[in-house]
């Protein structure tokens, strides 16, 4: 049991386990739990005349795939500093994902998603995303705050160089753009993902009496 105990911490403090499970258990039930209640329901159109204005670049798709490993990656080194600080940005990423469960109740919305013309590599890319992720549960963007959150976390963690939280950020941004130019999202869930995090944190450290600076 200790030998376990041991290889287990030598990825993330035993501590990170509960929050971490919390989270994942929290997103599952956001994602995809709600459209057990949604489906069949009118969902609401809220493009905007700029977002029908804004092209399809299929290239992106190399950014929205990659985000994936930007949340595990982030969400490990965050479960690998103290107690503290772990359960605080845990907490504000269950509670930011509160927040878009009741909005995916009470305004479920959706989008229409373009044909795919072209047979290359990112057009294929591109049609596989879209099989996967049905267009709805589109405001707040998840893919958007998972990555907000990501570089929020990152951000305060004295440990890592300067560098990474500037790489953290244009990814993210790589990443907003992303939901847009694959038409995944509209500009405003982009928007409503950011707010959620802030939201999230916010109130996290109203509970936890911690203010999100970290050395």
């Amino acid at each position: 049991m200790e030998n376990i105990r041991k290889k287990i911490e030598l990825v993330l403090p035993l501590y990170s386990i509960l929050p971490i499970a919390a989270m994942l258990a929290m997103n599952a039930l956001t994602y995809f739990g709600t459209r057990l209640i949604t489906t069949g329901r009118y969902h609401y159109n809220i493009e905007s005349p700029l977002d029908k204005m804004l092209p399809v670049v299929p290239f992106f798709v190399v950014f929205y795939i990659l985000a994936f490993g930007q949340w595990i990656l982030c969400y490990m080194l965050i479960g690998r500093e103290e107690k503290s600080y772990c359960y605080y940005f845990f907490l504000g990423e269950i509670i930011a994902k509160s927040i878009c469960l009741v909005i995916f109740l009470i305004f479920p919305t959706t989008l229409n998603q373009p044909e795919i013309t072209g047979s290359g590599i990112f057009e294929r890319m591109l049609a596989f995303v879209y099989s996967m992720d049905r267009p709805d549960n589109l405001f707040p963007s998840i893919h958007c705050l998972e990555s907000w959150m990501c570089y929020r976390g990152c951000r305060r963690i004295a440990r890592l160089p300067r560098w990474f939280s500037g790489v953290n950020l244009v990814f993210t941004l790589l990443v907003f753009a992303s939901t847009v130019l694959l038409k995944q999202h509209v500009l405003i869930d982009i928007a409503g993902g950011v707010a959620a995090v802030e939201i999230g944190l916010f109130i996290s450290g109203k509970i936890l009496k911690k203010d999100g600076r970290h050395t």
